[in-house]
């Protein structure tokens, strides 16, 4: 059976992006978010075309860093994985998460381990986001096995961030 690896990032926006677009973007996304109205299908039109717009947005080590991390790692998962990996984003960039998951499935994976750098709980985004979006992924291709590999152990995060700055520590003898 074959496996891949969905590395689910967060995402940011495009440095280089119109200001004025992103600043409309985020009125209407705190606007759409916090309001208890549903809201009227021009501004949901128009907050789609600028979500798709940010999302689609050509990127470049230069213009989105974080994206150009985000593939690094990757790579570097690949190598010591050696499984296939898929970059999906929570938000603000393309692939989506429920794009990654898709392309795996095309892709033939009989088994998708969906993993994140967001370890920590509390964070909306790896508790709610990333797990609705693998639990609408198994409901749309029910024949495959997807594991979301979270939470991460608290224990476990200590103990690579001690080693981490055991980097930065004097040798005491």
């Amino acid at each position: 059976m074959k496996t891949v690896i969905v590395l689910a990032m967060h995402g940011v926006p495009p440095n280089d992006f119109p200001p004025e677009e992103m600043r409309e973007f985020f009125e209407l996304h705190g606007r759409l978010e916090v309001s208890s109205v549903s809201p009227s299908l021009a501004l949901k039109s128009r907050y789609d075309v600028l979500e798709d717009k940010v999302k689609r947005w050509p990127r470049t080590h230069l213009n989105d860093p974080y994206h150009a991390a985000s593939y690094e790692l990757a790579r570097a998962l690949r190598n010591e994985c050696s499984i296939p990996i898929i970059v999906g984003f929570n938000e603000f960039c393309a692939p989506s998460i429920e794009e990654a998951l898709a392309q795996a499935v095309a892709e033939r994976a009989g088994k998708i381990i969906v993993i994140t750098t967001m370890m920590t709980r509390g964070g909306e985004h790896a508790e709610r986001d990333i797990a609705l979006a693998v639990n609408r992924a198994r409901q749309k291709f029910p024949g495959v096995e997807m594991i979301y590999a979270w939470p991460f152990e608290t224990v476990r995060i200590a103990q690579f961030l001690a080693e981490h700055i055991g980097r930065y520590l004097p040798d005491e003898k």
